[in-house]
């Protein structure tokens, strides 16, 4: 008897442990951005473009360029037909020297609300 209440309950926490093994949807991770991270730049980008590992509702998510002062300078994202569904791509205006930091917030297509931020300088 106790042989076999040790193979039930070996069973049961086998299955346990495989059925938490099914792969949870994960959240928007950047994968690559231009300008890069910490980029030394000449020029103002033309676009920032995010790409993630997954797809962005792209209509709930958001760019924005805050200076070294704090000030933000408008960034609206392009047309949805322009970009891939895992990219989001920002219009840039002309940028003053010095430090940039892009903010961004991203609406996965797990649910789930995703930030982050990176800077890159500008010195003509």
């Amino acid at each position: 008897m106790t042989s076999l209440r040790a193979l039930v309950v070996a069973g049961v926490l086998a299955g346990v442990l495989l059925a938490g093994a099914t792969p949870a949807p994960a959240h928007s991770l950047l994968l690559a951005s231009t300008p890069a991270a910490n980029a030394q730049l000449t020029a103002s980008p033309p676009y920032v473009v995010l790409r993630f590992n997954n797809r962005i509702e792209k209509r709930l998510s958001h760019v924005r360029l805050v200076d070294e002062r704090g000030t933000a300078a408008t960034a609206p994202t392009a047309r949805a037909e322009d970009q891939t569904a895992e990219s989001l791509v920002a219009a840039v205006p002309p940028l003053t020297a010095g430090v940039w930091r892009v903010e961004w917030q991203v609406f996965s297509t797990d649910g789930h609300v995703v930030t982050g931020s990176y800077q890159f300088r500008l010195a003509p």
